[in-house]
């Protein structure tokens, strides 16, 4: 990984996040952000070299050698949507207590209201370029 790159790491078993990382594909207008599950050798690595506590198990956005969790983690990937999309980023204004109040709750929930796999995505040929962990 270079200074330059921009990687979601996701919980590379859960449904939710896997549909995520599949909306973030189809709506990253510039097609610049890079992905890897956290359950794998370069998402632990980052995870380590970040120092991003243990207990945060769903989406993390690290962009200019910084590292955003929770609800900033979704609104900075937010920015790079295409319209209307990219309007999800303005939702900074509310209080980070606020959005990580409701990120939590959905992240707590989200194996229960939208299931598990027993192992990580595999991305597709198209776009298997992007994803860190599958070459």
């Amino acid at each position: 990984m270079n200074n330059e790159d921009k990687v979601v790491l996701f919980d590379g078993v859960c449904n939710f996040c896997q549909a995520s990382v599949q909306f973030i594909i189809k709506h990253d207008k510039s097609n610049s952000l890079k992905f890897a599950s956290l359950q794998s050798d370069i998402g632990k690595t980052l995870i380590a070299q970040y120092n991003i506590p243990a207990t945060v198990d769903s989406i993390v956005f690290i962009k200019d050698n910084k590292a955003f969790i929770k609800s900033d983690a979704a609104l900075e990937i937010a920015g790079f949507f295409e319209f209307p999309f990219y309007i999800l980023k303005y939702f900074k204004i509310v209080p980070v207590a606020i959005r990580n109040f409701v990120y939590d709750i959905i992240a707590r929930n989200r194996y229960n209201w939208f299931g598990k796999q027993d192992a990580c995505m595999l991305p597709s040929p198209e776009v298997s370029a992007r994803f860190l962990d599958a070459k």
